[in-house]
């Protein structure tokens, strides 16, 4: 982990349109090693907003770390992953795909547009908070992430 993860909060974005999950996922987050600020958005589209900070999104933090739901809302998380991923400006962002989708397609897809990984919700609830510690424990904690800001 890098000094300036040490000293200033791990920024997540986590994009999700089911606000149980929402709530778990803050809850395990709460509970890791790294301090973190996890914003939420409830669809596609208000995840590329903040992203590109428009609207009420304008002094958004620039995120560390995405969290995205691929069954979406407005605009699925299948073409977030793609925009995401063509902006210069937000391609080394790493995205984890965090979905209850099984589906090889939906495997093959999202690493055919660059995610940095796939995780699949369980629907147990211990379980499903033991995948977002293991995400806490690696992407926040092993990881260097990029600092884009």
């Amino acid at each position: 982990m890098s000094d300036r993860k040490a000293a200033a909060p791990v920024e997540i974005l986590l994009v999700e349109d089911n606000p149980a999950d929402v709530c778990l996922t803050r809850e395990a987050l709460k509970e890791g090693k790294v301090y973190n600020n996890l914003h939420w958005a409830k669809d596609g589209v208000e995840a590329l907003e903040f992203l590109r900070r428009q609207g009420k999104h304008a002094k958004a933090p620039r995120p560390d770390i995405i969290l995205l739901d691929l069954n979406l809302p407005k605009k699925d998380g299948r073409e977030v992953l793609e925009e995401i991923k063509a902006d210069n400006k937000l391609m080394r962002i790493p995205v984890v795909i965090l979905t209850t989708s099984q589906a090889e397609e939906d495997v093959l897809k999202t690493y055919t547009l660059h995610a940095n990984c796939y995780v699949t919700k369980p629907v147990d609830l211990e379980q499903f908070i033991k995948v977002v510690k293991s995400i806490d424990n690696f992407w926040l904690t092993v990881v260097t992430l990029p600092n884009g800001k």
